[in-house]
């Protein structure tokens, strides 16, 4: 008897010739494979948008513990894309990590320097950002973040406690004058309050970087948005958020459901497809079924 993969007029398609076997022994096999079977299922598979650094001028090439990390950026010491040195770098006025100057028109309000100090280290440190890393087309970095969900709450009050200090640009990520080294305003630029430049908390969020953030009323704890501000003895709710949206960007083309909001993401591999038939088939054949399924025999 052999059974089939499919049924065909002649069973001409042989998938195993299992009457060759004594029967404890095709059992055996059919037990040991829907083993390996359930293990496939179980352990996730790795995911390149999860659990990644991009790959820019400070970034290292793969996350890992940074008990070192200073002030603002310590919360993701327990994982991060980022060095000890970096995080200083990043509370810095004048930085050496882009020789980028906050004060460029006037000194900038610790308030608000306190969100731009956030910013650096969530894009410098989080390991959580996979889903919307794209190409770069600058000399220093290969990739960049483009339209991360920002929570409301994050963007609207950056734009609060920064909508009286001033500046001369909409877009802070080109066109500055950097003749001396470091950012100037351009020539004939003014310096005109932030809520000139930017009139709605949107608007800071979106132009600031180039379209690095987008702005969305998802909340803080919702799972549908990034947060800068998260207390680490509660976990790090951006693992979540990760997880949805690229769940969500993988599945964009077929209909499938999302990832819980909490616990392991099980995968299901490509060995899963070949094992599942096959113990199928053993099974059946110890059991005296395989024809009476429509597999078909000879």
């Amino acid at each position: 008897m052999y059974c089939c993969l499919w049924k065909t007029p002649s069973c001409a398609v042989p998938f195993l010739q299992i009457h060759q076997l004594p029967d404890p022994v095709r059992m055996g096999m059919g037990q040991v494979m829907l083993v390996l079977l359930a293990v496939c299922t179980v352990v996730p598979a790795r995911d390149s948008l999860l659990n990644i650094c991009m790959d820019a001028k400070h970034h290292k090439t793969k996350p890992g513990p940074e008990g070192m990390l200073y002030d603002q950026c310590a919360p993701w010491k327990d994982n991060a894309c980022c060095t000890a040195n970096t995080s200083l770098e990043a509370h810095r006025d004048q930085s050496n990590l882009y020789n980028f100057n906050w004060n460029h028109c006037g000194v900038m309000p610790r308030k608000c320097k306190h969100h731009f100090i956030q910013d650096t280290c969530l894009y410098e440190c989080s390991p959580n950002l996979g889903p919307w890393i794209d190409q770069a087309d600058s000399s220093w970095r290969r990739e960049r973040i483009l339209h991360v969900p920002l929570c409301r709450e994050d963007c609207e009050q950056w734009w609060e406690d920064c909508k009286d200090y001033v500046t001369c640009k909409e877009n802070w990520h080109k066109g500055w004058n950097w003749a001396t080294g470091t950012n100037r305003c351009p020539w004939g630029s003014m310096c005109r309050p932030f809520s000139q430049v930017f009139p709605r908390p949107k608007d800071l969020c979106e132009k600031i970087w180039s379209n690095s953030y987008r702005y969305t009323t998802e909340q803080r704890g919702s799972g549908r948005c990034i947060q800068m501000w998260f207390d680490p003895a509660q976990g790090n709710p951006n693992v979540v958020v990760a997880k949805y949206y690229a769940w969500k960007k993988r599945s964009s083309w077929v209909e499938t459901e999302p990832p819980e909001t909490s616990g392991a993401e099980c995968a299901l591999p490509w060995p899963v497809l070949v094992l599942l038939p096959l113990a199928i088939v053993v099974l059946l054949d110890g059991a005296g079924g395989c024809g009476s399924h429509g597999w078909g025999s000879l």
